[in-house]
């Protein structure tokens, strides 16, 4: 299945490419053993093997989360963006930076305020006196992996500036198109205990999430081993690269080969139908393509080359929930998920 953010070429630049800093060019180690980054992809198996080699670097240093740092995985492999909701010192920002690290990519962190501009994301042009010209600097969208650090704490108007390129993998600025890095994912964390200082995030945007999560406390085991991990220094600042960007960009390709049937795919939408009905606003067809590509991810870090409608209702309520709006007082988003995968039949 096609979608318009996915169809510029891979790794390619239009523009001003060479000003997007690291982000906006290729890491070294990119294509390992010479070999192109518009390989066909690779086999299923071995998708799931460099999943699983990434997860368990990251878990190197996020302790007791191995179902969070899958679903991270799946949506970057999904061609994905990941809203991490919880309370604040649980480790969303050191799960982001340890994956950009786990892949060798780079990684850029934005924290969102209510003074934060729109062009303080993006970027903006800057006259250069000496050469009587405008020049563009790229703002820290322009990397493989952005974290919107509490990006409920700024207003609409700055949220919006990643609608663009969420969706379509470019930044537009003074009429100028610019490409993003491939890949491009953004993992964005929101504030869900200080209602009060915090905006609500469009609807919009929040359906260019792939997937919303929560970490939830460690236990207390959990805990002291994470204490003991950090009593030293930071753990992340030790993690080493375990992929490359190649690698990621060959994994993706594979997983949008993995087969789809059609009752599968009559499945996904059946679902999709039924929160439509049970709610005020129900999953958008962005989120039917969403929860498939991340039924194929799924299927991928299992080692199969087809999905199975496990691997739809393993990934519908990260993928559903978040996207369903009820009227006060109703059923909340999980309740609607839960009761359309209960109800629906596999046919």
């Amino acid at each position: 299945m096609s979608d318009p953010g996915d169809s510029g070429p891979l790794g390619a630049g239009v523009g001003e490419r060479d000003d997007a800093g690291d982000g906006g060019t290729t890491p070294a180690g990119d294509e390992p053993g010479g070999e192109s980054d518009e390989e066909s992809g690779m086999a299923p198996a071995a998708v799931a093997e460099l999943a699983e080699r990434v997860a368990d670097n990251v878990e190197e240093v996020i302790v007791g989360k191995r179902e969070a740092v899958e679903h991270v995985v799946v949506a970057l492999l999904a061609r994905g963006h990941l809203l991490v909701e919880d309370v604040p010192g649980v480790g969303k920002t050191t799960l982001a930076k340890s994956v950009a690290r786990s892949i060798d990519g780079s990684f850029k962190r934005v924290q969102f305020t209510p003074d934060l501009l729109p062009s303080d994301v993006t970027g903006v042009n800057v006259f250069n006196q000496r050469t009587d010209e405008f020049e563009f600097q790229p703002g820290p969208v322009f990397a493989n992996v952005v974290l919107g650090d509490e990006i409920n704490r700024a207003p609409p108007k700055t949220q919006s500036s990643l609608l663009e390129a969420m969706e379509e993998r470019q930044v537009t600025t003074d009429g100028t198109t610019r490409e993003l890095p491939d890949p491009f994912c953004v993992i964005a964390t929101q504030n869900d205990v200080e209602p009060g200082q915090t905006y609500d995030l469009p609807v919009a945007e929040v359906d260019r999430f792939t997937k919303k999560i929560r970490l939830g406390y460690p236990g207390t085991e959990e805990e002291a081993e994470i204490i003991g991990r950090m009593a030293g220094g930071h753990p992340v600042e030790a993690v080493e690269p375990v992929a490359s960007i190649g690698d990621v960009r060959r994994a993706r390709t594979a997983v949008g080969q993995i087969e789809t049937t059609e009752p599968l795919r009559e499945y996904v939408a059946r679902l999709a139908a039924h929160t439509r009905r049970n709610a005020r606003l129900g999953v958008s067809p962005r989120g039917s393509l969403a929860l498939l590509r991340a039924a194929q991810a799924r299927a991928a870090l299992d080692g199969r080359g087809y999905v199975i409608p496990d691997d739809v209702q393993t990934e519908a309520p990260t993928v559903f929930a978040h996207r369903v709006l009820v009227d006060a007082g109703g059923s909340d988003g999980a309740e609607v998920v839960a009761d359309a995968l209960d109800q629906v039949a596999v046919e």
